[in-house]
């Protein structure tokens, strides 16, 4: 689950601000200029120009900072006696579902002139993007500080012993960066601290004892997900901490002790290597105001197997305050026999006792538990959220099932139910998120709706927030009525990979994401061409169906649309126009029809465009060259397959950002561009660590924005099959100019592209020697030059490239030996046929003694360079690859939901 880190100004904070309101109040504005009014010290408004001029403000954030009183810009509060600065609230808007997502933010160094703002009680900065630069020393200098939030900034590198400087301070939060190194023992200085959150972050070492100081403390986080941290050999600086409400502890490598002093409310101990009878020592010494317990244990560690029952009575020894318990990846065990818990024992044994009356959040996914689904889960009467996904459940879902009345959230998902989808969970009118996916249903879906509408009707309309319905991977099938509902929340549906049939219904445009793919649709215009303004749907998928003929002209009305795949359906014709009134599309897929002609120059308007797949049609004419001069934020195009001709447009060359080009199988001539060497995605490595670099946003009703991320997948020629890949690292890069009628001669310019993973120049009438430099190539996975007109001898630096596993020079004019190396002999001779002159092993034809020795090989920039390149192209291969060794393009999560701020 994920926290939700509020940011409370501190109780302190909020004394001292009221008795400065009081005090202004007796003085009647004793201080300030002219008229009582109060402006700005000129030296703090010149730091804060200052930080203006370093940053970059792409959303103009600060972009009121201008005039002589700084006490009236944006973020900026003043004392209202004194006129100095004391709050800088500058936090970057943030929306999303599980991680965080940037809306707005600044980005740059923080320079050292905000030292000057020596009277500063409050500094946020969360959410921003200071990616590259570590944590300003200077922090320290500002003595003032009672409030300090840098969480979710990128930030590198150590934490500043200085902050233990800030002695006032009483909030400090550093979550969600990239720090390092150990937590610096000064920390332990900072005795009216009550919040302190370092967690996801990369910290090593022993945590300090020294923050036994913090007496004061309420709130401590300091998961070792992300590093290495160790509790000393006793821990017992944690006794200090009596005022301690929330304790954070994941993952800290040798947590031992069954510390009974822990007074916590929230008690998170997941991914730790502890026994599970130690695991309940810990539990029995929690006091009764236990709110939150998070036990997501690692099998891996092989210490979870015990005679103790995961779920025996210990949760109710003192637990009568118990609202949300996460149990996962835990190897329920019965007295240490190897049968698997049963889902009606878990739940008697939680039932038993006190939590009863007290339990809102139960998750109880990704175990091992077998069973059914008991007829009577209204025994946990205030439930909100139960999640049983990730099981070995069988079976129906009892017919007269009884659910908690306040239930929001159910996921039976990933398990093997049966049957349908009960009358009686129309009973539940507060339901707002289900979740039923990846089971064996059956049944049709209308009379699934049907038992969903016990409330739909009443009330569901009126008060409830349908955020989320997930019923693919299923087996349910019929005609899906146009049902006349009322998706308040617009929400994200799916119902992929079943057997629904007809008409999509128009109602279904009320979504906000929509997935019908793998599916019998087939009618596409009601859905289209229904005279109302889909304002919020974002995302479209209706491929693998089986649709055909034109698609109807009817575009204009989707104003939020950023992701349509219509791919492998039946559809012919031309590709309608008012696809490029849908400005805000970033992904068109296309591939797998018969569109015919040429694609509508109006989609030049859809400038946001980042992937723009069209192959496998039969589309005709010369390649737009409006796609290079207009789609300038492309990262994958795809025209493969399809009858287009003329020369590749030069236009392409500004295509900066592309990191895959297809357009192989058609009929192109000319020469390969040189300025190709603009591919500047393809010559840099980058990781792309934004989880939501690929996302788009919908404006909720009531103001807020939704984010969603969209998958991208892409067609690729891999060992002699097409196959679909994913990555959302975006380390596939590659080019495939295959069967055209390209000539002349192989850029030398494409030495450049040392990103490459993939190049393939195969069936085209290309002369020339095969360019010297290719060996700099070193993240090349797969080559292919065969079937051309190519001369002269194999360059002695292609030897250089060590994890080359798709190589084919065949049917060429090549000549000379085959350079010796670690790859080049272990290709099968077929890799070098039909060169009549080509020489030396894996070819039976053996080179005479005095043939000369090759050409020395062609230095990289450096040679531990190339090792470390080839290293990391090794590595990104590893996290690609599937059993078959395919490689991925790009992937990512296409669900969403609204992040408050913190994460």
């Amino acid at each position: 689950m994920m926290r939700m880190n509020l940011n409370p100004v501190p109780f302190m904070i909020l004394i001292e601000t009221a008795l400065l309101f009081i005090m202004m109040l007796l003085l009647a504005g004793g201080a300030g200029g002219v008229g009582g009014e109060v402006k700005c010290a000129e030296r703090e408004r010149q730091a804060l120009l200052d930080f203006k001029a370093a940053m970059v403000d792409d959303y103009g954030m600060l972009s009121s900072w201008k005039g002589r009183d700084c006490c009236h810009w944006n973020g900026v509060r003043c004392s209202n006696l004194t006129a100095h600065v004391i709050s800088l609230d500058l936090h970057g808007d943030s929306i999303g579902n599980e991680y965080f997502y940037f809306e707005r933010f600044l980005r740059g160094k923080i320079p050292s002139s905000l030292v000057a703002l020596q009277h500063l009680r409050y500094l946020n900065l969360s959410f921003n993007g200071f990616e590259d630069y570590h944590i300003p020393e200077f922090f320290g200098n500002l003595t003032s500080l009672r409030y300090l939030d840098l969480s979710n900034c990128y930030f590198d590198g150590r934490i500043p012993s200085q902050i233990g400087s800030l002695s006032h301070l009483t909030y400090l939060n550093l979550h969600a960066n990239n720090l390092e190194d150990s937590i610096p023992y000064q920390l332990g200085n900072l005795t009216k601290l009550q919040y302190l959150d370092l967690s996801r972050n990369a910290l090593q070492g022993i945590i300090p004892s020294q923050l036994g100081n913090l007496s004061s403390l309420h709130e401590l986080y300091l998961d070792g997900t992300r590093g290495s941290l160790k509790m000393n050999d006793d821990g017992q600086w944690l006794s200090t901490l009596t005022s301690l409400t929330h304790l954070d502890l994941r993952s800290i490598l040798n947590l031992n002790n069954s510390y009974k002093w822990i007074q916590a409310i929230i008690l998170r101990l997941s991914y730790n290597t502890f026994t599970p009878s130690l695991l309940f020592q810990w539990l029995s010494n929690v006091t009764s105001n236990l709110v939150e317990l998070h036990l997501e244990l690692d099998l891996v560690s092989g210490l979870l197997r015990s005679s103790t029952p995961a779920t025996s009575n210990h949760f109710d020894i003192t637990m009568q305050s118990l609202e949300r318990l996460h149990i996962s990846y835990y190897q329920f065990t019965v007295f240490g026999s190897d049968l698997t818990e049963d889902l009606e024992s878990v739940l008697h044994n939680l039932s038993a006792g006190c939590v009863t009356h007290s339990l809102q959040e139960l998750y109880l996914g990704d175990n091992q538990m077998t069973g059914s689904i008991p007829d009577d889960l209204s025994i946990f009467p205030f439930l909100k959220e139960l999640d049983l996904s990730g099981n070995q459940l069988r079976g129906k879902i009892p017919d007269n099932i009884r659910l908690p009345s306040q239930l929001k959230a159910l996921s039976i998902s990933w398990n093997s139910i049966e049957g349908g989808i009960p009358k009686s969970f129309g009973n539940t009118c507060s339901l707002a998120s289900l979740d039923l996916s990846h089971n064996t249903l059956t049944a049709e879906l209308p009379v699934a709706i049907q038992h969903l509408s016990g409330c739909i009707y009443i009330c569901w309309a009126l008060s409830t927030r349908l955020v989320s319905m997930n019923i693919s991977y299923n087996n349910l099938s019929g005609v899906i009525p146009d049902f006349p509902l009322r998706f308040t929340e617009y929400p994200s549906i799916s119902l992929a990979v079943n057997h629904f049939e007809g008409p999509i219904p128009p109602f279904l445009r009320r979504a906000q994401s929509l997935d019908l793919s793998s599916n019998k649709f087939s009618d596409l215009a009601l859905f289209v061409c229904t005279n109302d303004t889909a304002e919020r749907l974002g995302q479209l998928d209706i491929s693998n169906n089986i649709f055909s003929g034109q698609i109807p002209n009817c575009w204009s009305n989707f104003k939020s649309l950023a992701y349509i795949d219509v791919s492998s359906n039946n559809f012919s014709g031309q590709v309608p126009s008012s696809m490029g009134l849908v400005v805000k599309l970033h992904v068109l897929i296309l591939r797998n029809n018969s569109f015919t002609g040429g694609l509508p120059i109006s989609l030049k308007n859809c400038t946001n465009l980042v992937m723009l797949d069209a192959g496998d049609n039969r589309l005709s004419g010369i390649i737009p060259p409006w796609i290079g001069s207009s789609l300038q934020q492309l990262e994958m195009l795809s025209l493969r397959e399809n009858l287009l001709s003329g020369s590749v447009p030069s236009a392409f060359c500004s295509l900066t950002s592309l990191h895959f080009l297809d357009l192989s199988g058609n009929h192109i001539k000319g020469q390969i561009p040189k300025c190709f060497k603009n591919f500047t995605a393809m010559a840099h490595e980058e990781i792309i660590q934004d989880p939501f670099s690929h996302s788009y946003t919908v404006p909720h009703i009531n103001g807020p924005r939704y984010l969603y991320n969209y998958d991208i997948i892409t067609l690729l020629m891999w060992k002699g099959t097409e196959q679909n890949f994913n990555n959302d690292k975006l380390l596939l890069k590659g080019i495939d100019l295959s069967s055209n009628h390209l000539s002349g001669d192989i850029p030398s310019e494409l030495e450049n592209l040392v990103e490459l993973v993939s190049l393939n120049l195969s069936r085209n009438n290309l002369t020339g020697k095969i360019p010297s430099g290719i060996g700099r190539l070193l993240s090349l996975e797969s080559l292919d030059l065969s079937r051309n007109h190519l001369f002269g001898s194999i360059p002695s630096s292609l030897a250089q490239i060590s994890f080359l596993s798709v190589l084919d020079l065949s049917h060429n004019n090549l000549s000379g030996q085959i350079p010796t190396g670690t790859q080049l002999q272990s290709f099968n001779a077929s890799s070098y046929e039909e060169n009549q002159n080509l020489c030396g092993l894996p070819l039976e034809n053996m080179c005479p003694k005095e043939e000369p020795r090759q050409e020395s090989l062609v230095k990289t920039q450096d040679e531990n360079d190339g090792f470390i390149q080839a290293f990391f192209a090794s590595m990104g291969l590893d996290s690609l690859s599937d059993s078959g060794g395919s490689l991925a393009l790009f992937s990512s999560i296409a669900h969403g939901d609204m992040l408050t701020s913190g994460s």
